[in-house]
């Protein structure tokens, strides 16, 4: 699912089901040891997800630790983002050659709590989610929004290494083309020379879940 919309270049492996704890290298053990069967499971698939990723770049198997806020520790050279929601466990990498920074996100298509969704989303989206256009699919567009700023947020931590709140970005969704742009509303990180403004991503609805891919191509590569 996810495997469609990320760029050519991106690397990506998802999984329906958990895999067993056993799976897991002992310096990942160290990262859960505390925490209930169900987070150690799903820890424990998305390390799998990401291990199969890695594969498909030609990368051996090996730990994937967890580092600042608990974003995964890539190998040097590779860049990535792990996603899970109930059901659905997914992982997505790149090389750096290619890509400066990798984002996704999943969640399952159904409507966000009410009262969340103030928290997440400035006034042009609430005013998009109010309107006609969001409101005429199966699509839970406010559900879709949080997933794009999940991934918006899993981009931007690895070039800025600081927060980004909900409400510092901006989402527009294109649903034709099935992409999305996020204008950031506080000063991104410098890349190749500029000040990063905003990240522009996928999104998908199916099988129950909605998905957001952001990669943002490497300046030396030449654009997926």
């Amino acid at each position: 699912m996810i495997t469609e919309i990320v760029p050519r270049g991106v690397a990506a492996s998802e999984c329906l089901g958990d895999v067993s704890e056993e799976t897991l290298y002992p310096s990942e053990r160290l990262f859960v040891q505390r925490a209930v069967e169900t987070r150690r499971r799903e820890f424990a698939t998305g390390r799998a997800c990401a291990r199969s990723a890695l594969a498909r770049l030609g990368i051996p198997a090996q730990a994937i630790g967890s580092g600042q806020s608990g974003s995964p520790v890539w190998p040097p050279g590779v860049v990535g983002s792990i996603t899970h929601c109930e059901g659905y466990r997914g992982a997505a990498v790149a090389r750096t050659s290619e890509f400066l920074t990798v984002g996704i996100d999943a969640e399952p298509n159904e409507p966000l709590p009410r009262h969340l969704l103030p928290d997440i989303a400035v006034k042009s989206e609430l005013e998009w989610l109010c309107g006609e256009r969001g409101s005429t699919s199966s699509v839970c567009w406010d559900r879709l929004l949080f997933c794009m700023k999940e991934a918006v947020y899993k981009a931007w931590f690895p070039l800025a290494h600081r927060w980004l709140g909900f409400e510092d970005a901006a989402i527009t969704i294109d649903l034709e083309a099935g992409t999305f742009s996020a204008s950031l509303l506080v000063d991104g990180p410098e890349v190749d020379g500029a000040v990063l403004r905003s990240f522009d991503g996928r999104w998908l609805s199916k099988a129950g879940f909605v998905f957001a891919v952001i990669a943002l191509p490497s300046p030396a590569s030449s654009g997926i």
